[in-house]
């Protein structure tokens, strides 16, 4: 019955959009093809769009209505496709998925450029003491410990203890990289002041870096051994698979690292370059809103583009052993090279990366929030 109302809805919709680009809409998926890098780009610039964060309560709830309008089946004529797009948009990016609780404006994907630049700023912000590199390393890893948990996957909630190891060990392995390679750069005899300087800048890289392959390591070390879920070609679950379990981690360690790479090397760079300027050197009380601005652009141009790597489902190719959810096990054959075979096998990456809905009428917004934690 709820299919019916959907499918008359969209014919509904279809009717008042002949005249627009904008694609069919389809409640609960993404607007653009995640099969290419373009698409997967264009979905996470909308997820990050921080004009979101200024969406009204009325706003919020006109949005709410007429997706449930949609979804059974009683939308109002002239209703178009961009504006049930943009409704959807609006709610993915207030509402969690599953509590349908709003999300704390500073941990929601649009608020974390906002929020997260005045922190890419002090972590390389010139001349630190060991005091500001601890603090501004723990703040850091605290923010992205309260992005993840307010983003958590509430239909399958994880022990509060794995929040926290992931956290410690975060945060201790940012400290810890970060306070011993300024020593060491400190005790370089053969470093001018202005090398050492400019090393220094850099130094926030790899404890970045590192931190957050210990974070992903510590949060689901527990999926290598239990694998994660595998879906057949019609989405219907099939079992688990440690291979794919393999691959989710680390496509998810790789992109941790690729993300804060621009983001912490690019304004070091441009700085060193800018700093030479006879503007900044005759006003110095420029330099800080002027990297501000640098890393801001830099954050901007990163997170969209780190995320969009890896299409949010993959294949499992070959033969494996697929335990099944009742205990038997199943082999499975991956699509051969001479394309003669069985049917594809696919993976959700579950954990922190992204999830599978709990509404059986529709997939919910998956966020990838191992690739946007940095």
């Amino acid at each position: 019955m709820a299919d019916t109302a959907t499918t008359a809805s969209a014919a509904a919709a279809s009717a008042a959009n002949a005249s627009t680009d904008a694609p069919p809409f389809q409640l609960g998926k993404p607007r653009f093809q995640q099969t290419s890098f373009y698409g997967r780009f264009r979905h996470f610039l909308d997820i990050i769009d921080p004009r979101t964060l200024f969406v009204t309560e009325r706003r919020l709830r006109e949005a709410v209505q007429l997706l449930e309008d949609y979804k059974h089946g009683t939308l109002r004529p002239g209703v178009t496709n961009e504006q049930l797009w943009s409704a959807q948009k609006i709610k993915q990016a207030i509402l969690h998925p599953d509590t349908n609780e709003k999300i704390f404006m500073p941990f929601r994907m649009s608020g974390y450029i906002p929020f997260g630049t005045p922190i890419v700023v002090g972590l390389l912000l010139p001349n630190q003491t060991l005091a500001s590199t601890v603090f501004w390393q723990w703040l850091n890893q605290s923010h992205n410990a309260c992005v993840n948990y307010a983003n958590r996957n509430a239909t399958k909630p994880s022990p509060a203890s794995k929040f926290i190891q992931g956290y410690l060990g975060a945060v201790i392995s940012a400290v810890s990289i970060a306070v011993g390679l300024n020593v060491l750069v400190q005790k370089a005899n053969k470093f001018t002041p202005a090398t050492r300087l400019l090393v220094q800048r850099f130094v926030p890289f790899p404890a970045v870096a590192s931190a957050n392959i210990c974070n992903v390591v510590l949060m689901r070390y527990g999926e290598l051994e239990e694998g994660i879920d595998v879906l057949d070609a019609d989405g219907n679950l099939v079992g688990s698979s440690k291979i794919a379990a393999r691959h989710a981690l680390l496509e998810t360690a790789l992109t941790r690292v690729v993300l804060p790479m621009p983001i912490l090397v690019l304004p070091p760079i441009v700085m060193s370059m800018l700093e030479k300027t006879a503007l900044l050197q005759a006003r110095p009380r420029l330099l800080l809103p002027v990297q501000s601005l640098v890393c801001l652009a830099a954050f901007g141009l990163a997170l969209p583009l780190a995320i969009s790597l890896f299409p949010q489902m993959s294949e499992v190719s070959g033969e494996e052993e697929i335990p099944s959810r009742k205990g038997r096990s199943s082999k499975r054959r991956g699509e051969s090279p001479s394309g003669v075979d069985s049917r594809k096998l696919s993976t959700w990456k579950t954990g922190a990366l992204c999830r599978v809905s709990s509404d059986p009428g529709a997939w919910k917004e998956q966020r990838r929030l191992s690739h946007c934690v940095m």
